[in-house]
């Protein structure tokens, strides 16, 4: 069976995708510095991976569209 791609993250997995610890990735939420988890069912919060990537190669920066890199 192939190995199957998670499109989303649990909290302690999303922290882990950007080797960081849960305590630091849950005060970056809290500051919007990273965007909210998604409530995809009563009680499960879950973060796009995609999404985490983009963050991780600071695609999603605001304001800094002529910047070249």
């Amino acid at each position: 069976m192939p190995k199957l791609t998670p499109i989303m993250a649990s909290e302690p997995s999303a922290a882990a995708l950007l080797d960081m610890p849960l305590d630091v990735f849950r005060d970056l939420v809290e500051a919007g510095a990273i965007p909210p988890g998604r409530h995809i069912a009563p009680g499960l919060v879950r973060w796009d991976v995609d999404q985490l990537k983009r963050i991780g190669r600071a695609e999603t920066c605001d304001g800094m569209d002529d910047v070249t890199w």
